[in-house]
């Protein structure tokens, strides 16, 4: 009886094993995608132009039968105008199939040959129906012996529930559209899995990859299962670096704030704690992955299944040369050549916005004791940091402790964090525009959200539209990418792929910064609105909300004046942040008598005319 029973253990036990590295088949959508333009190349030979890439496959109806064997090439990348590039490099990919024969009527889809890494191990499943799929936006046909007018050809692409009217924006920066363009297809392309998964390399949740992801998501659609169904996954299923591990909290936080649904804090509130990490802080108020206190035992309790589970400190990613042995075109990475010493400002940085976060989280569960606790911890963490990592005769943090190196990323974070005393936000800020873009794809949430955070609207949304050189997200367009990039350039990181919704920052930092829509109190029952549209003269924008659509209109007309108009969903106030400089302000053809420094919006329309 004891054999049999621990026989059914180990299937439940396998069937969860299963369960959780697969999603239910009913999640998938399946779209088919019509050809945007096909290219004769010769006799038999086709180039077929999707337009855009999606994970998937091909699937071709013939009116005519061939019974010689047709090759198909798909590719997200050129080689030439009329070439599918077969030796794409990195993860970007190519594939060769052939179907031997084609049927009169059949709807036949082209099988793949699957990789290994991403579809074995720690990697997200596909339900077996769904088959092999790659990233693809090109197919080329060869040995096609049948009038092409005979066929009919789709991309079949996968992807989870999105709803492609739910948001929506435009201004009069061309650029700007089309970046943002390329982040909104990256969401919904980059949800075959039904998670937040790094990209086609390894198709595995990560804690950095999902937040921004996540961000990203809420911008454009009010479909929340997929971010939740990440977060469970992490609270059993973390990722090694220190970073990644301190972003747990936050996605909690987010979900929490949108959707207002309470019941994932409740119930993992004892795990979130944990994944702040402070059971590595020493005296000083301060943690670091090389505390004796991460041993075993606490490896084991964050999640993970190897007890001898290394953390470590990423900062940013790729990392040098020395860690990598790539030859890469920053040997020292995108970190600015940031000194990784024992306790340093980033990683203690990340502390205490989760410590921060944690005070507001209790205070959403009533845990008074709790908000207490963690405020005071905050305060104390804020207040080392400042005293430890802040050069005050430069005015600007050093990379931690024993170090004397200054370094985008370790200005950056505290900037973004709230952590910057007020009397030293100017060189901080200085130091930072000093250092353009020197950090990866991911790096530049954080570098955005401190400069919007802190009056560098405008510098902040040239970084965004830069089409100068390659460390921008022009060139992710210029060389032919239809969804973010893993880095800026092949050369920064050379096994990098052409599908990383972390590549998404704008998206969200447009939609939460530069119109600065986010939601004031927990699902969104009072938005926040708050514009540095910077030198844009129109914008429209769509913002998907529990509660139903925000539009958002602004320009200004042949006066000058900036008007906005607001139209908030039934159920929902806002409280409206004015733009500095105003000399007049009228809402609703009234005239704020009182400065005031925000307005309270009402549900309907809301009409607000700023005069300088």
């Amino acid at each position: 009886m004891k054999k049999y029973l621990c026989l059914a253990i180990l299937i439940v036990y396998s069937a969860l094993i299963h369960a959780q590295n697969n999603i239910e088949q009913v999640s998938l959508k399946t779209s088919l995608m019509k050809p945007h333009e096909v290219i004769k190349i010769s006799e038999g030979h086709y180039l077929i132009d999707f337009g855009r890439a999606f994970f998937g496959t091909v699937q071709i109806k013939s009116k005519k039968s061939q019974s010689e064997p047709i090759s198909f090439h798909l590719g997200e990348k050129l080689e030439n105008p009329n070439k599918i590039d077969r030796n794409p490099g990195g993860t970007i990919r190519y594939s060769n199939a052939v179907l031997e024969t084609l049927s009169e009527g059949e709807l036949t889809t082209v099988s793949l040959v699957p990789d290994k890494r991403n579809t074995t191990g720690a990697a997200i499943l596909l339900p077996e129906n769904v088959g092999t799929i790659i990233p693809f936006r090109y197919c080329e046909i060869e040995n096609l012996k049948i009038p092409i007018e005979a066929i009919e050809i789709w991309q079949k692409a996968v992807h989870y529930k999105f709803n492609d009217d739910a948001s929506s924006f435009s201004s009069s920066n061309a650029v700007l559209d089309s970046i943002l363009d390329l982040c909104k297809h990256t969401i919904k392309a980059t949800s075959f899995t039904g998670y937040y998964v790094d990209g086609d390399r390894e198709r595995i949740p990560y804690e950095a990859d999902a937040y921004i992801n996540q961000l990203s998501h809420y911008s454009v659609d009010n479909e929340y299962t997929m971010a939740r169904r990440t977060n469970e996954y992490f609270i059993e299923n973390p990722t090694w670096p220190t970073e990644w591990l301190l972003h747990t909290v936050l996605m909690f936080y987010v979900d929490y704030m949108y959707t207002g649904d309470l019941e994932p804090l409740k119930r993992h509130y004892e795990n979130l704690k944990l994944k702040t990490l402070m059971e590595l802080e020493g005296a000083d108020g301060l943690i670091s992955s090389k505390s004796p206190n991460l041993n075993k035992d606490l490896v084991k309790r964050l999640g993970f299944k190897k007890t001898g589970t290394r953390i470590r400190d990423i900062i940013d990613w790729p990392g040098a040369r020395k860690d990598t042995g790539w030859k890469v075109a920053t040997p020292e990475g995108e970190r600015d050549g940031y000194e990784i010493v024992a306790t340093n400002t980033v990683v203690n940085a990340f502390y205490y916005h989760n410590l921060k976060l944690m005070a507001e989280i209790a205070g959403f569960l009533n845990y008074k004791e709790d908000v207490v606790f963690f405020q005071n911890k905050a305060a104390n963490t804020k207040k080392a940091i400042n005293e430890k990592f802040l050069d005050k005769s430069k005015g600007i943090y050093i990379d931690g402790v024993g170090s004397s190196h200054s370094s985008l990323h370790g200005n950056m974070l505290p900037l973004a964090f709230d952590l910057v005393p007020k009397e030293h936000l100017k060189t901080v800020t200085k130091f930072i525009k000093s250092r353009g873009m020197a950090c990866s794809v991911y790096g530049s949430q954080y570098l955005l959200e401190g400069l919007y955070k802190n009056n560098e609207a405008l510098y902040a949304s040239q970084l965004i539209t830069d089409t100068i050189g390659d460390r921008n997200w022009w060139n992710m367009i210029k060389v032919g990418s239809t969804m973010a990039m893993e880095a800026w350039d092949m050369k920064y990181k050379p096994n990098s792929d052409w599908n990383h919704a972390w590549g998404t920052a704008p998206l969200n930092i447009v939609t939460r910064y530069m119109w600065g829509i986010k939601p004031k109190t927990p699902g969104f029952k009072v938005a926040e609105i708050k514009p540095q549209l910077g030198d844009l003269t129109f914008s429209k924008i769509k913002v998907p909300t529990l509660n139903g659509a925000i539009y958002a209109e602004y320009k200004i007309d042949e006066k000058k004046d900036a008007i906005y108009k607001i139209e908030l969903p039934d159920n929902m106030e806002a409280e409206f942040v004015l733009p500095d400089g105003a000399s007049k302000v009228v809402l609703n053809n009234k005239k704020i008598k009182k400065r005031k420094t925000s307005l309270a919006l009402k549900s309907g329309t809301n009409i607000i005319k700023l005069k300088y």
